[in-house]
């Protein structure tokens, strides 16, 4: 994907030293070339993000940690029905 992004950033950038004007020139980079492929790139990267913050969610559910999310699910001793 790096090769077609540097592709793409090379196309731009020649449309843009083509512009009448320089502001011209820099609308057109920005806005063929650096919105977009920022845009591309944070969605392909979702799955990154997702598999980083992962292993910080497993630790979590470990036996011995008192924040476990499991916890809550325990039923309690003194819930009131008297059993």
């Amino acid at each position: 994907m790096w090769i077609v992004a540097i592709a793409w950033i090379y196309v731009v950038v020649l449309m843009a030293a083509t512009e009448p004007t320089v502001v011209g020139g820099i609308m057109t980079f920005v806005f063929y070339c650096a919105v977009p492929l920022s845009i591309l790139f944070y969605l392909t990267g979702a799955k990154r993000r997702r598999q980083r913050r992962q292993p910080a969610a497993q630790h979590q559910g470990k036996p011995g940690n008192k924040d476990a999310a499991g916890d809550a699910a325990e039923p309690s001793a003194a819930d009131g029905d008297g059993d």
